[in-house]
């Protein structure tokens, strides 16, 4: 079914590691620590305030910057005292993205640092050709137009022979409208089709092995 792609584009956080992790805990407790220090509140207030800033702009940081004046190195410094060890090597998901042929990027709104660490202990730093992170989209994310098309660009990405895999289904829209067969990672059957090269999977790498 996927025969016809050569460029696989994963997400990294919630994609290549379940939501469940204790690392997806982190990550939220330091952004909402690091919100309520810039903006002066709790906790709850910096839960609310990022709530209007990633609906507003897409993310936390890039609301942040918009709205007030921080730094965008000094607002993923929460990353640098995360502790990476709750991620564990997933040798089946090392095996899948292997066997995938042609090239392998992660295109995530995170940072370049928290992917480098992630993909690390899951044991998958080999099995990825390149890392396009929130810095080198100019701090614009997915799902906005900006960002995909300066993915594509710094890659030479080939919409048409393209496969992107993503947690948030709304990330997955304008990859799909360009062109490219989109995967959503959510709970759910091990796959499903939902449309013409639209899929849905809770099993990342099942879903590889039975598609290509």
């Amino acid at each position: 079914m996927l025969a016809d792609i050569d460029t696989w584009v994963l997400d990294l956080d919630n994609t290549l590691y379940p939501s469940g992790s204790a690392l997806a805990a982190q990550l939220t407790h330091g952004i909402l620590s690091t919100l309520a220090d810039h903006y002066g509140t709790d906790v709850a207030g910096a839960r609310r305030i990022q709530s209007e800033l990633v609906a507003a702009y897409g993310t936390s940081l890039r609301g942040a910057m918009v709205t007030g004046t921080i730094d965008p190195h000094d607002f993923l410094g929460f990353e640098r005292r995360i502790d990476y060890s709750v991620i564990a090597p997933d040798p089946a998901l090392g095996a899948a993205l292997a066997a995938l042929p042609g090239r392998r990027y992660v295109y995530t709104n995170g940072s370049a640092y928290h992917a480098e660490q992630v993909l690390g202990r899951l044991g998958l730093a080999d099995r990825i050709d390149g890392v396009f992170d929130i810095l080198a989209g100019e701090l614009i994310p997915k799902p906005y137009a900006e960002s995909l098309d300066a993915f594509v660009g710094r890659f030479g990405v080939d919409p048409a022979r393209a496969a992107m895999f993503d947690d948030l289904e709304v990330n997955l829209a304008l990859p799909h409208e360009r062109g490219m067969t989109t995967v959503w990672v959510s709970d759910g059957p091990p796959y499903e089709r939902l449309a013409e090269r639209r899929w849905r999977t809770a099993d990342l790498p099942e879903f590889i092995r039975a598609n290509i």
